[in-house]
């Protein structure tokens, strides 16, 4: 029998009769291979703990006392409180932490994951480029492999198995919008990220099911994107430009809105005219006496309960922990 940890491709393939370049290409180039080829192997390397030899050494990974953060952007300031929860409750566990921007590409993101594994981290808190259906990146089954833990933030990786804190999408969009209908807008612009992002097709359920249960009649615009503020500066600043005049923008996340609001002051719109509400606060908008109405998450305690989960799963690996849901708060 096959020692723990000591398995090689060799005692894979002998186990799942195929060849030793099948299950290689498995374990390293995984798009190319079918779906329930890879199921196979994967089970088998499990049952056999068999872990890459680039990464064996990851098995002693609670030593190193470091704990990786991956993050889509920097830019945002939905960041920013995440971060210094997580540095901070870190610090008090002796621990230090890798951050890594993948400024939304997947190339940074899978070589951020690499370098994390080279480093072995203790565990990893990963927030996605895409929370798209559809976006199911090659280095999924190796950072399973590897039994690291690993706490997803924000965008949750579709049919990953790894738990997450995640924002209540649907009801902060149900509540702007029905706080611009309470305002009176009955003509809704809602600004968003891309068309299959599951954030923003949560968001926008809850939208249309406020405008639903309006009596009078209502009509709602939808402009695609991303998350960042250029897209959605271009798209609101071509919109306006086209004559349309809605009564109410609704920008999907912070960034957002910021470039809807340039779009609405290049075009000569001021927020009497054309109203504006976000979902999560706009930093210093306040101070300028000019505070944007919002739907606010406590993003130091998703940052907090993240941490706090995957130091859980780190000092306990039969902890099996469960998502969690960080509600809104509204801001008029």
């Amino acid at each position: 029998m096959t020692k723990p940890g000591k398995a090689t491709i060799t005692d894979i393939a002998r186990r799942v009769n195929m060849t030793t370049v099948t299950v290689s290409r498995a374990l390293n180039q995984p798009e190319k291979v079918k779906k329930e080829t890879l199921a196979q192997i994967l089970e088998v390397a499990r049952e056999l703990n068999y872990v890459p030899n680039a990464f064996a050494r990851h098995l002693k990974s609670r030593e190193s006392r470091l704990i990786g953060l991956i993050t889509a952007s920097l830019d945002n300031p939905f960041y920013g409180e995440i971060i210094k929860a997580i540095t901070r409750e870190a610090k008090k566990k002796n621990y230090s932490l890798l951050l890594f921007d993948t400024d939304g590409s997947p190339e940074l993101e899978a070589r951020a994951v690499d370098t994390l594994l080279s480093y072995q981290v203790s565990g990893i808190i990963l927030s996605v480029i895409s929370d798209d259906d559809d976006y199911q990146p090659a280095y999924l089954p190796k950072l399973e492999m590897t039994r690291i833990p690993v706490v997803q933030i924000d965008r949750k990786l579709s049919g990953a198995p790894f738990a997450g804190v995640y924002l209540e999408n649907e009801e902060s969009g149900y509540q702007g919008a029905r706080t611009l209908l309470n305002q009176g807008h009955r003509h809704i612009l809602v600004v968003g990220g891309p068309e299959r992002s599951n954030i923003t097709l949560s968001r926008l359920k809850g939208i249309r099911r406020a405008l639903g249960e309006c009596p009078d009649p209502t009509q709602l615009d939808v402009l695609y994107g991303d998350y960042t503020r250029e897209p959605a500066l271009d798209a609101v600043s071509t919109y306006l430009a086209s004559g349309k005049r809605p009564d109410a923008i609704f920008g999907l996340n912070i960034l957002i809105t910021l470039g809807s609001l340039e779009a609405m002051r290049q075009h000569g719109f001021s927020r009497t005219d054309i109203g504006l509400f976000s979902i999560d606060h706009v930093p210093y908008a306040d101070l300028y006496g000019d505070p944007i109405p919002c739907v606010s998450h406590d993003t130091f305690q998703v940052g907090l309960n993240a941490v706090n989960m995957l130091l859980r799963k780190i000092d306990n690996p039969e902890y099996q922990p469960v998502d969690q849901i960080i509600k809104g708060e509204l801001k008029t």
